[in-house]
């Protein structure tokens, strides 16, 4: 709460804010400390918006963008969508390419922030900001890392939980090709024992297709582990590319697999 003495103009409010250290409020909130009407309200935050000093990425929820990010006009994702989850009450974590990129291992600049959520939510556009929200079951419970931004911290998804989502979402991170790609750049992060564990809570369709891209980028030792998980949970073989036809395609007996695509590596 922002001590006041009495009526505060948009433009105090939001110096106060960050001389606090806040950068993201609730509508209601401002016009509860800043004592005004609602339309009133709405009238004042919108001069902010015209200049960039503020930005509203989700109905009632406002970020402060400071001088640095006034090109973006907005937050960067990293620095709002904790608040914004938290403010709905969402349990969710930063996942796919996002998450590579936390790991050094994006292959290139993800066009948007991906975060996964238990259900549907639409894309944020903010400014030159923009996040897309992908659906998994139990996505509170998936393993992640926190990350420390400028504005506080951000959950990530683990380099073992990553994996397994950029082979079960790989037309959202770019397609085969660069999924195998980022999984290159990834290895190294993954620990072997890890990832057995976190397979077990993912589809173990999901586990046959990483073990066998593990192999074809080159980093079969990580892969090891998860062989033992496909042998006792696999009850019939899957194809690389989901939906993708399986005829004429190689049977792959170690991770009981259908290899309907080429795969093209970078060198």
């Amino acid at each position: 709460m922002i001590s006041t003495a009495g009526r505060l103009k948009a433009r105090e409010y939001l110096d106060a804010l960050a001389a606090a250290g806040r950068y993201h409020f609730a509508l209601s909130d401002a016009q509860t400390e800043m004592g005004v009407s609602t339309a009133a309200l709405k009238v004042a935050l919108g001069r902010q918006a015209q200049q960039h000093l503020i930005a509203s990425p989700a109905r009632g929820f406002y970020v402060v963008v400071p001088p640095e990010y006034r090109s973006l006009r907005c937050l960067p994702a990293d620095q709002f969508i904790p608040a914004l989850m938290q403010s709905r009450r969402l349990p969710y974590y930063a996942g796919l390419l996002t998450a590579a990129q936390y790991y050094g291992a994006a292959h290139q600049r993800p066009q948007a922030f991906q975060v996964f959520l238990e259900k549907p939510r639409r894309p944020i556009v903010c400014g030159k900001v923009r996040v897309v929200f992908l659906v998994r079951k139990h996505a509170g419970e998936v393993p992640a890392r926190s990350f420390n931004t400028p504005r506080g911290s951000v959950l990530v998804s683990t380099p073992e939980a990553t994996a397994l989502d950029l082979v079960g979402y790989q037309h959202q991170a770019g397609g085969l090709n660069h999924v195998a790609n980022v999984l290159a750049e990834l290895a190294e992060q993954i620990d072997t024992a890890t990832l057995a564990t976190t397979a077990a809570s993912a589809p173990v369709a999901w586990a046959q297709r990483l073990g066998y891209l593990l192999e074809r980028v080159g980093a079969t030792e990580k892969a090891s582990a998860l062989k033992a998980h496909v042998r006792a949970h696999a009850r019939e073989a899957t194809a690389l590319v989901p939906r993708a036809p399986r005829r004429k395609a190689a049977h792959v007996q170690d991770w009981k697999l259908y290899a309907n695509a080429e795969l093209e590596l970078d060198q």
